[in-house]
């Protein structure tokens, strides 16, 4: 894996990367654990581990939101590695963040499950061909609910009869997979209780009045 460059406005260290032959690599984000500023509310060390577990649960769901991410060795120890993704810069992603496009319905629903604290309009990657990626989720799965999202139009809404039929297989298909590798015993008891309380809801929730709603900033 080669470093050739850096994402100078990211919080933590984020480095563009290449992997595989020069003629025709494969680039990559690489987040090291060692370059991850300390959080007081998050462990020190597990958001590379969160990047993961949200490409995981996103792959279970298959919603395909995340791109492909691993945990392994780099130039700088170990960390999370995930699959750049060419955004199209002719689209205006705050509007489309706004909109009721199914793929962003469905991260909606993603992000409540994740618990994710910071979906800002930056963290959406629309692409040419029209499929959407969501990147950055370190700081999500916290095992207190914490929401922060700029996708809040959906509040109150029902739930679809696939979103239903999506969350109430999920549990079984996470006791199948490798997230408790990735997320402590609280965090995982935490999701699954997300899941079960949206299913009882049947519904997007509403903002909380006991937090901010939205990351700031919003990009």
């Amino acid at each position: 894996m080669r470093v050739v460059g850096r994402l100078v406005d990211a919080s933590n260290a984020t480095l563009l990367c290449e992997i595989g032959a020069e003629e025709s690599p494969l680039s990559v984000i690489y987040k090291p654990i060692a370059g991850e500023r300390s959080l007081w509310d998050f462990p020190d060390g597990e958001l590379a581990k969160r990047e993961v577990a949200a490409y995981i649960l996103s792959d279970l769901l298959g919603y395909g939101i995340v791109p492909e991410t691993i945990f392994r060795d780099g130039p700088f120890g170990m960390g999370s590695v995930q699959r750049w993704i060419e955004v199209d810069e002719e689209i205006d992603v705050v509007a489309l963040a706004q909109s009721a496009d199914p793929q962003i319905r469905a991260m909606a629903v993603f992000d409540v499950l994740i618990n994710n604290t910071d979906r800002k309009f930056g963290h959406i990657l629309p692409t040419a061909s029209g499929k959407i990626f969501g990147c950055d989720h370190g700081v999500a799965f916290h095992h207190e609910d914490k929401l922060r999202t700029v996708l809040w139009q959906f509040a109150g809404e029902s739930l679809s009869e696939k979103e239903r039929d999506d969350l109430a297989q999920l549990p079984s298909k996470i006791e199948d997979s490798k997230l408790s590798n990735y997320l402590s015993e609280e965090d995982l008891s935490a999701l699954i209780m997300r899941i079960d309380r949206t299913l009882k809801a049947n519904s997007f929730p509403f903002p909380s009045e006991d937090w901010p709603a939205v990351p700031w900033p919003p990009f």
